[in-house]
């Protein structure tokens, strides 16, 4: 089954022009730092203003409404308001609330302890969830087990493949140690390939078999303008001079809380993240 296509933004106007450029869009995936940038936001914070909590919540979940009427058939990612600090209890309460917003949620949970005693709870509740930051073979093992017994198509996992690169280790070999030892489990966790920054990252998604792609809108426009082009028969990813991250074959019947799933890059991206949604408040 070939892959899903996401667009990763918070703006509804890049939303249709995707949707016009490539005619079709399987789902969006929403982030404080895209909705931080969407045009609407930073108008306001051009004019010297900033936003109560209860407004930043409000905008938000106005914008996520928009772009669900565009992608009625759909996914549309949510992500909850989280740090290093925030308790599982606080993200379980806020994911049921956003889940709330639109039919076609999938909330994002970083993947730390909190985020996965939150999705073990919610993805038993039926709580659509997108659990993201991952960045190790074993963080993706854990989300398999927080969530086993959800139907597929319930739980997302997103492996970003840029911000590996970026410390010049092989973004695309994790992916494709993911979505090997997923297949091996017959789990029911689909690989959502984030952090996407050019043609090289869709080919390898593509080739090495993700279920989804989410791109920026740069990324999705060229990939359209050019035809929607996919791996020629032969190809082999080119990981240029990135350091290989190997495989290993992880005991998968092990409980969520007995794998090791401390990354720096989880807590760097979370931290990030929760300064975005930050700034943007009185």
């Amino acid at each position: 089954m070939p892959a899903k296509i996401f667009l990763d933004s918070s703006d509804p106007k890049e939303t249709r022009e995707i949707q016009n450029i490539i005619g079709f869009l399987d789902g969006q995936t929403t982030n404080p730092t895209n909705f931080a940038k969407s045009p609407s936001v930073q108008e306001r914070i051009r004019n010297g203003e900033k936003f109560t909590k209860d407004e930043v919540y409000a905008r938000y979940k106005k914008t996520v409404q928009s772009i669900s009427s565009l992608i009625p058939h759909g996914s549309v990612s949510i992500e909850v308001h989280a740090d290093l600090d925030t308790t599982s209890d606080e993200m379980i309460q806020e994911a049921r609330e956003m889940f709330s917003w639109i039919p076609n949620a999938h909330i994002k949970l970083p993947i730390t302890s909190a985020g996965l005693g939150a999705a073990e709870v919610l993805s038993s509740e039926g709580v659509r969830l997108n659990m993201t930051l991952c960045f190790s073979q074993t963080q993706a093992a854990a989300v398999h087990a927080a969530t086993k017994g959800a139907p597929l198509g319930n739980v997302f996992i997103s492996p970003f493949i840029g911000r590996l690169d970026d410390i010049k280790e092989n973004g695309a070999d994790l992916l494709a140690n993911i979505i090997k030892m997923y297949q091996k489990a017959g789990s029911s966790v689909q690989v959502l390939a984030a952090s996407i920054r050019n043609m090289d990252h869709i080919f390898a998604a593509i080739g090495f078999g993700a279920h989804i792609i989410t791109a920026s809108f740069a990324t999705l426009r060229e990939w359209g303008t050019k035809g929607k082009p996919s791996p020629h028969e032969g190809w082999n990813y080119n990981s240029k001079s990135l350091r290989q991250i190997p495989y290993y074959d992880y005991d998968m019947n092990l409980a969520w809380q007995e794998y090791d799933i401390a990354h720096p890059l989880t807590s760097a991206g979370l931290n990030q993240f929760a300064e975005d949604w930050n700034d943007l408040m009185a």
